[in-house]
């Protein structure tokens, strides 16, 4: 997973996972410390701290905007934030529903997308990656 997107995950499954009063003091710590991170670089830029608050509220709303910031303020280079990230997705149960549905797709092309609880996909390449089947 890219910086950025590992960065936005955490952040957007801290926020559902830390608001709830059963969340662990682990996720809290975590999610409060990636936060702080991330708001010491975003300082000084009124539009891009609005972008780490608002995102908290409505993640899908201003993730674009957050991206945005984390790129413009070096935040996806920086080591302590990437590391903060890694650590509070790895405090979060792979059974919450904070921890689902993190997507990351690589090059290569979607020709379909299915995503929901209990699924199965089968995908037939016999061809090998990139030889359309």
């Amino acid at each position: 997973m890219d910086p950025v997107t590992l960065i936005l995950a955490a952040l957007a499954a801290g926020a559902a996972s830390g608001a709830k009063d059963t969340a662990a003091d682990a996720v809290r710590d975590a999610y409060g410390a990636l936060k702080r991170l991330v708001r010491r670089r975003l300082e000084g830029d009124t539009a891009h701290e609005v972008a780490l608050d608002k995102h908290e509220q409505d993640p899908e709303v201003w993730k674009e905007p957050l991206k945005k910031a984390l790129i413009d303020s070096g935040a996806d280079r920086d080591d302590e934030i990437i590391e903060g990230a890694r650590t509070l997705l790895e405090q979060i149960p792979p059974d919450s529903p904070a921890a689902k549905y993190v997507t990351s797709v690589y090059g290569g092309q979607i020709t379909g997308w299915l995503q929901g609880d209990h699924n199965v996909v089968t995908i037939n390449n016999p061809g090998g990656p990139g030889t359309g089947g």
